[in-house]
């Protein structure tokens, strides 16, 4: 695959309101993931960090580039098993018959094609991904929520998505719906200066327009990433927060660097030869 040259920034904080962070992320180029957990401590949290735990491994193993989506849905998988035997062994210890282990997941990574270096995104329930461009935010993976539902189906406003009641009822998680699958989207690498990547306690409390102006003004994505987590808890931290930024800074040439021809073509430059 053609080397891509990434900057990176992540931050999570586990909010004003709650008690334990359930979120998780990995930044490991050319792989990055948010995870947003559900169902409680020692439920959410071990959720999400099986997600992170199972594409840490792709990051550090490799993948086909050729071959992303079959990739992600096989990592997928593995994670919707293991959160499922996670939750059969807590429930045959005793922990509960309501015991719930699940997780929201987004993930980016770089896959390729005939023609180049594409991000690869897919996701399953709200947490979400962003791409900026020309100071412009617009979202690129679409919700699997009651809200999104009822946007789809025109029967709410997107102003009164957000103070519904029912914004926060997800329709897909992994380890909670069984055989959710995520949504797949390809963007082309030219199309996206900055790649967000975030659980609802980012996009849930702060609205894109501040967003917008965050990564606006906001050089280096480690500032950004903190700036995001910042705003969240201005707006009053009502949940975890966490969130990935990603800058595409450009394409790394392959061919190894020749001294003896660069220092050649000096010389003709400087006329040293004919």
């Amino acid at each position: 695959m053609s080397r891509v040259e990434l900057h990176h920034g992540a931050a999570t904080d586990v909010g004003l309101v709650r008690e334990v962070n359930e979120d998780a992320y990995l930044a490991t180029p050319p792989v990055f993931v948010v995870a947003d957990g559900m169902g409680g401590h020692q439920g959410g949290d071990v959720a999400s960090t099986i997600v992170v735990e199972e594409f840490a491994r792709l990051a550090e193993e490799g993948y086909d580039p050729r071959a992303g989506a079959e990739v992600v849905a096989a990592t997928l998988r593995v994670c919707r098993e293991r959160i499922a035997e996670y939750a059969e062994t807590q429930g045959a210890e005793g922990v509960g018959r309501r015991f719930r282990a699940g997780t929201t997941a987004v993930v980016a990574l770089l896959v390729e094609d005939d023609d180049g270096p594409q991000w690869l995104v897919a996701n399953v329930g709200d947490s979400r991904v962003y791409r900026f461009a020309g100071s412009v935010l617009e979202q690129v993976s679409v919700d699997h929520s009651v809200v999104q539902e009822l946007l789809d189906a025109g029967r709410i406003t997107p102003a009164e998505a957000d103070t519904h009641p029912e914004r926060h009822v997800i329709t897909r998680a992994l380890g909670v719906s069984p055989g959710a699958e995520a949504d797949f989207f390809v963007l082309p690498l030219a199309s996206v200066e900055r790649l967000v990547l975030c659980s609802n306690g980012i996009s849930g409390m702060v609205d894109e327009t501040t967003l917008a102006a965050i990564l606006a003004e906001s050089d280096d994505p480690r500032d950004a990433a903190d700036r995001m987590v910042a705003a969240a808890l201005a707006a009053g931290g009502e949940d975890n927060a966490t969130v990935v930024v990603v800058d595409v800074v450009g394409l790394v040439a392959d061919s190894p660097y020749d001294s003896v021809r660069q220092r050649a073509s000096l010389e003709q430059k400087l006329g040293a030869l004919p």
